[in-house]
């Protein structure tokens, strides 16, 4: 597989509808903000079962000789949303309207990135110009993937009575399929609203008041001032340096930006020459430095007002060999099986003015809460789930509190001036594959295609499975596994190319403006490159 090649800007998404409609806006002359915010409104109607403008989002914006900019648009817990309104509940439920707890910061993502293309980019393209394809496809349909049917099909028995559900994801009671046409007439007009008014009806306008009024006629515990009291955060992101001279960047809690930089940091740290992802002793490597960097993210990552420690006294050079001095190198160490899951989309863009964003939205679990509601054609997600109903923990919910995120966009600077712009979805399996992607490219002798088709791991949970085994992908054969096991890795053997190893995608910008990208053959995406 050979990397696909542009000079003058290349776009990366999980679905190849999302990935034309930002190449669209680069050749109009839009810059990698405005087409992202093009591929990710695209991706929120032709990807709906992974990503929806009901959900969060957080980005990663590189301008050539300037700090990376990162933007948190993650909603809070409502005013209203307490342990007590879950009653004797051992746990918050994972669909229907009570698990519409949190508000949705998807779309302010969008306006805070679209104020930065304006303000320090130059951006001129209007944003109902970004939000075309988005529209054209909710209004007059798009074909439904193989995906979307079958997560439609596993998912149907818990969601089918969700309000609002079937009357959105089926078609007179029965579950679309492969290749029919499926339209969001609903969320076409919201679209094109938010085109027209801006990004900051969705919280405080007309858009608002219809999406209150469905919330509460939903049974969600969301109201008004929920939405008029959010705002997306500018953030400094977290970096970490590995021996290499190669900078790896990634988003401050509530994501899991910390166990990404740390997995990379730990293994750098104790890798052994001719170990990569490709073979046992890389695999067990990276496996154990996501133990210990997993360890490090379940005592630390949460709402960003109430850290037990600073994320970034973790990356010190310190920290990271006492963590590193942890793993075993001949045996596997037991597993703490961290709690969490996620669906979502990751996308990348890189510019003609070597600008570039690494970008991932999320509804958290496939189809978030369920909950669709009618005026605008929004589902929202299922976020909050993550919060402990537990008084005293780490992410205990209360009012107004940010929950846990899987998701983190990620992008390395390498020391001979190349930019990797690289992300996933895929809850637990984010950092590791990530981990994966960038380690092979830098000593696993991948091109950035191969490096995200290859052959890849997943330790514990994703896509709501309750699993916390080592699974491995059927590609890298009987040697390799019976290795793991004998190391005492719980190794669960998937599919060749199986989708809950995430959606990855990675794009390269080399020095002289050459543009390389790989998409993955586990997803409906591609790279569209010129």
């Amino acid at each position: 597989m050979k990397p696909i090649l542009g000079t003058r800007g290349a776009v990366v998404a999980s679905h190849s509808l999302a990935a034309q409609a930002g190449l669209d806006i680069l050749r109009d002359g839009g810059n990698a903000i405005e087409a992202t915010i093009a591929v990710a409104a695209t991706l929120a109607v032709v990807y709906p079962h992974m990503t929806g403008i009901g959900g969060d989002g957080f980005w990663l914006l590189h301008e050539p000789g300037k700090d990376i900019v990162g933007i948190d648009a993650c909603g809070r817990a409502g005013s209203q949303v307490t342990p007590a309104l879950y009653g004797d509940a051992a746990s918050i439920p994972w669909r229907g309207p009570l698990a519409a707890n949190t508000v949705a910061g998807t779309v302010s993502g969008w306006g805070a990135a679209y104020a930065h293309s304006r303000d320090v980019w130059g951006g001129k393209l209007p944003l109902s110009r970004l939000l075309e394809s988005a529209v054209a496809y909710a209004r007059d349909g798009f074909p439904v993937t193989h995906s979307q049917e079958e997560n439609t099909r596993a998912k149907l028995k818990d969601l089918v009575n969700v309000p609002g559900f079937a009357d959105h994801f089926l078609r007179d009671g029965q579950v679309p399929v492969y290749g029919e046409r499926h339209r969001f007439p609903a969320l076409a007009a919201t679209l094109e609203r938010i085109g027209q008014a801006g990004t900051d009806d969705f919280y405080r306008g007309e858009l608002a008041k219809s999406i209150a009024a469905d919330l509460q006629a939903a049974g969600s515990p969301l109201v008004a001032a929920d939405l008029a009291a959010h705002a997306p955060e500018i953030v400094e992101a977290l970096s970490v340096t590995l021996k290499d001279g190669t900078r790896v960047f990634n988003l401050p809690p509530p994501t899991q930006g910390l166990a990404s930089l740390l997995i990379l940091a730990i293994h750098d740290r104790i890798r052994q020459e001719g170990w990569s992802p490709d073979n046992v002793e890389g695999i067990h490597a990276l496996v154990e430095a996501t133990k210990q960097a997993f360890i490090v993210r379940d005592r630390v990552v949460t709402d960003p007002n109430t850290l037990p420690s600073t994320p970034a006294s973790w990356l010190t050079d310190e920290a990271i060999a006492k963590l590193a001095a942890a793993v075993p190198v001949d045996k596997a160490s037991p597993w703490p099986a961290p709690v969490s899951d996620g669906d979502t989309t990751w996308l990348g863009v890189v510019d003609s003015e070597g600008r570039a964003v690494s970008m991932i939205q999320s509804i958290f679990f496939e189809f978030g809460s369920g909950v669709v509601l009618p005026g605008t054609g929004i589902w929202w997600q299922n976020r909050g789930c993550s919060f402990d109903l537990s008084p005293g923990k780490l992410r205990s919910l209360a009012p107004g509190r940010k929950p846990f995120h899987t998701l983190n966009p990620a992008m390395a600077q390498r020391p001979d001036g190349k930019l990797v712009v690289y992300g996933t979805m895929g809850g637990e399996g984010q950092p590791q594959t990530q981990a994966a992607v960038l380690s092979r490219l830098m000593y696993g002798g991948h091109n950035v295609r191969t490096a995200v088709s290859a052959p890849r791991w997943l330790l514990g949970r994703t896509w709501a499975e309750q699993s916390t085994t080592l699974k491995i992908e059927r590609r890298y054969g009987d040697d390799v596994v019976e290795r793991l096991r004998a190391l005492g890795h719980p190794v669960e053997v998937v599919a060749e190319f199986d989708e809950r190893m995430g959606h990855a995608g990675a794009l390269i910008r080399h020095p002289d403006g050459l543009i390389e990208g790989g998409e993955d053959p586990r997803s409906d995406g591609q790279v569209a490159a010129w």
